[in-house]
């Protein structure tokens, strides 16, 4: 049987789809919010991964051992995940036990913020962002995507900052929780063999009572500005690189050719950096990628090296750019198409990789579209389509970050 996808939605505006597998022997099931660190102000920068963490520290009923103990009990497969855009909860079992699952991520979605839970797992997290600080590439993929945003929400980091999470109040996180995590800002995603009809009637029974309340997400334009910085860290061995462009957004049909664009320019193993850099051996790692979001994108670009390469890497970066349009050619999308079709296709194999991808388009733009869908349009894509994509959307950098070893002066 033909996977087929269900939607329903109960009075309080929370939203239920399904692609439903009668053939599958796992199902999946996850819920999703439409809330992540772009959603916050700067003030409480950080507060959705925060609030992540602090599901799993249990509601009124079940505390962290019970939560811990009510998925393991079925074996359960389940995580959590936060970005700019959304913060997910989800699980992968046996479709005789996905009830249990799903009442169970239903529980912790109505987290009880006791008091001293806060302050030990702000503990935590302020741990957390000193771990990500010593890692040379985080900081500065962090900083170089702040000073390319700008004062645009995108622009925020999703585990905030020392001092945003240092001030951070229980009182505080209780109010983004309130206002942000409510029914019409929820989707519940399943996919594999799940009854469709006993999963909506078991969460109209346990989520019914949600409330809604019509959040809004600011999207205030943006321009980028051209940037050139470079910055030191005490843990780098190596020169990082990283380059940004605006390029297509989610809901913009040109993010297949944009995909397509990368995976031609630094998509791995046989890419254009790969034979300019990784084969030559000037650089350890070079990558470019298109970052799709709620009405922007961005081309991304990175990559590590010794530093004494770093202007070599920098200058061989640029002129792939350049010749990527006028030397497109037809080998060059056949194989890019395939790689992304293979990617797709094992994503979807499993119900819990249809279920993140249903669940995620449809927490971002409030539709569906099938896998083959997927699929046939990056078929589709020719070499006038990639040509047409980088004339709107040239992968110039307007952001060129370094990140070099700290210079130690001799005494």
């Amino acid at each position: 049987m033909a996977v087929s996808f269900r939607h329903a939605q109960l009075p309080n505006g929370l939203t239920i789809i399904g692609e439903i597998d009668a053939a599958a022997h796992t199902a999946a099931a996850g819920f999703f919010v439409r809330t992540g660190a772009r959603d916050e102000s700067p003030e409480v920068m950080g507060v959705s991964h925060f609030l992540e963490h602090m599901m799993f520290k249990g509601s009124e009923r079940l505390g962290p051992e019970a939560v811990n103990e009510a998925f393991d009990s079925i074996g359960a497969e389940h995580n959590a995940f936060t970005s700019a855009e959304m913060t997910a909860f989800h699980a992968h079992t046996l479709p005789d036990t996905l009830p249990q699952a799903v009442d169970t991520l239903a529980e912790i979605l109505r987290p009880a913020l006791r008091p001293a839970d806060f302050t030990e797992e702000k503990g935590v997290i302020l741990e957390e962002i000193a771990m990500y600080e010593d890692n040379p590439y985080w900081r500065l993929y962090e900083r170089g995507l702040e000073r390319y945003y700008g004062g645009h929400p995108l622009g925020h980091r999703v585990l905030g900052t020392r001092e945003t999470i240092a001030a951070l109040t229980r009182d505080a996180m209780h109010a983004y929780f309130e206002s942000r995590y409510s029914a019409d800002n929820t989707v519940v995603a399943a996919a594999g063999r799940v009854d469709f009809d006993a999963l909506v009637a078991q969460i109209s029974s346990r989520c019914g009572d949600w409330k809604p309340t019509a959040p809004s997400r600011l999207s205030p334009p943006f321009a980028p500005t051209r940037l050139d910085f470079t910055d030191q860290h005490e843990s780098a061995k190596r020169a990082y690189l990283m380059f940004a462009a605006p390029a297509p957004g989610m809901e913009d049909p040109r993010r297949y050719a944009a995909s397509v664009l990368m995976h031609i320019l630094g998509g791995g193993d046989g890419s254009r950096f790969h034979w300019a850099l990784i084969e030559t051996g000037l650089a350890e790692e070079a990558e470019s990628g298109h970052d799709p979001r709620d009405g922007l994108g961005a081309f991304l670009i990175t990559a590590s090296c010794l530093p004494e390469a770093r202007d070599e890497v920098e200058a061989l970066i640029r002129r792939e750019i350049d010749r990527l349009g006028p030397d497109l050619a037809e080998d060059e999308l056949v194989r890019a198409k395939r790689k992304i079709a293979t990617g797709v296709v094992l994503a979807g194999e499993r119900p819990a990789g249809r279920m993140m991808r249903i669940g995620a388009l449809w927490t971002s733009q409030r539709l569906h579209r099938s896998l083959e869908t997927e699929m046939e349009a990056i078929e589709r894509l020719t070499l006038k389509d990639l040509r047409a994509c980088l004339a709107e959307f040239p992968p110039l950098p307007m952001l060129i970050a370094r990140l070099e070893p700290q210079v130690t002066l001799g005494s």
